[in-house]
């Protein structure tokens, strides 16, 4: 970006925090009626009870925990991005992190919701929470349930903190060209940064500590996870390759909802100079590695059950390709697998509109994954007296399911226009450094 300046910069990127339009209000505004709706179908299950979710013996879990896996998943590519990548020092990382890291921990609020709107009395989660009390109850340890509780927690405490630690400079930066309640906001939010040697060398320091410590948990949070399935016998499930299986799941799912978030954004705040073709390339590219990762873990599957000689296991890899809803295994294999091995070409990789289309299938595809592993495996159990082989949508785990969508999209927009989706300290780093010109080296 030899043509940026460090004035420019600046005022390139705070010029998104702008006062919004009229689209960015009518965005707005159609996200949260979409909250709004799913708020309502969470309403009418409380009211009138689990039956309007669609579940069934003995598919006790269906799509909410389907889509609390998927958005933990969607979480997991911040941290690759911003962590990892800081430590192996690859600067195109620069302009793609925080959108990514923003991501995050919006992924993370949404995926919390949905273990309380499985539990129907949502009200009644204290249960899960080991705390000092008179009854002398507590829950169990060896719960994969309660691990989720521990994980997503840490995970969301540490993205939180590590977000909000590389927003500090850019905070002060905005604080002093704003005015009104976003420069009480700034100032109280930028915790008093100067940006003096000492400041700039404590942040350096916290910064590496966070990344280091925040790496391990792209690995643990989501072997967490996929234990909540292998420490059951539940044919399908119990299989030690799902913690690798779910974290490479997690970490492609991620980076399809990066993309997808980020060429709308380059469009809409003008971003153009800051992310361009490049880094869209380097997303592209990991992209083709995860996917490949990823279908080497969906043959290893089935080689496994075929192996095993388990008759219950190979019965439902079986019916998972060639079952009543076997549609859904190949449109998932099609879209996780085959589709990113489009970005083998540089002419494909470097079209947003193909780069756009191939991410959303992507996330649809991940989405069906979960479908398949939770729902195909229920449905096919060990008494074939109560094998069910057909499930479908009701109106109320639709809305419910939209609405975490729009919830999601929301909190991003609105982080958008209150805070830099772009780093400008780091993009100055990657600027040659200026130039003393003869009058001031005079004047000096």
């Amino acid at each position: 970006m030899p043509e940026l300046t460090y004035s420019r910069v600046n005022r390139d990127i705070l010029r998104t925090l702008e006062t919004p339009g009229r689209a960015y209000w009518i965005a707005v505004a159609l996200l949260a009626a979409g909250v709004v709706l799913g708020g309502y179908c969470w309403w009418t299950q409380i009211q009138t009870g689990m039956g309007v979710s669609g579940k069934f013996i003995p598919t006790a879990w269906f799509a909410y925990i389907t889509t609390f896996v998927f958005w933990v998943g969607i979480a997991h590519s911040g941290t690759l991005i911003s962590a990892i990548l800081f430590l192996f020092r690859a600067r195109w990382r620069t302009p793609v992190y925080r959108s990514a890291e923003a991501m995050t921990v919006f992924a993370v609020m949404t995926a919390g919701l949905f273990p309380l709107i499985h539990l129907g009395r949502a009200w009644q989660f204290y249960w899960l929470l080991p705390y000092p009390n008179e009854r002398q109850l507590w829950p169990n340890f060896r719960s994969p349930l309660l691990w989720d509780v521990f994980a997503v927690t840490t995970y969301f405490t540490v993205s939180a903190m590590f977000l909000y630690l590389g927003l500090i400079p850019d905070i002060a930066a905005a604080r002093d060209r704003a005015t009104g309640w976003r420069r009480r906001l700034y100032r109280l939010a930028s915790l008093g940064w100067r940006g003096t040697d000492t400041e700039w060398t404590h942040y350096s320091s916290a910064y590496m500590f966070f990344a280091a410590f925040a790496t391990p948990l792209v690995v643990s949070v989501h072997s967490v996870v996929s234990w909540d399935f292998t420490m059951s016998i539940v044919p399908g499930w119990h299989s030690t390759i799902f913690a690798p299986y779910f974290v490479a799941g997690a970490i492609h799912s991620g980076l399809a909802m990066v993309i997808t978030l980020l060429i709308p954004l380059r469009r809409l705040f003008r971003l153009e100079q800051f992310l361009d073709t490049l880094h869209f390339e380097q997303l592209a590219r990991l992209m083709i590695v995860t996917g490949l990762i990823v279908g080497y873990a969906y043959g290893v599957e089935f080689f496994v059950a075929w192996y095993s000689g388990n008759p219950f296991e190979l019965s439902t890899f079986l019916d998972r390709a060639f079952g009543p809803h076997g549609d859904l295994f190949w449109a998932m294999v099609v879209f996780n697998c085959g589709l990113p091995l489009l970005f083998f070409a540089p002419r494909l990789r470097r079209n947003y509109a193909v780069l756009l289309a191939v991410s959303v299938l992507v996330n649809v595809g991940m989405w069906l994954e979960r479908f398949v592993i939770i729902a195909v495996s229920l449905t096919n159990d060990y008494l074939p007296a109560i094998w069910r082989k057909t499930f479908h949508f009701t109106w109320v785990e639709a809305g419910i399911l939209f609405g975490s969508l729009c919830w999601f999209l929301l909190l991003f927009f609105l982080f958008a226009k209150i805070f830099p989706t772009v780093s400008i300290t780091e993009v100055k780093e990657a600027l040659p450094e200026p130039r003393r010109t003869a009058a001031a080296e005079g004047h000096a």
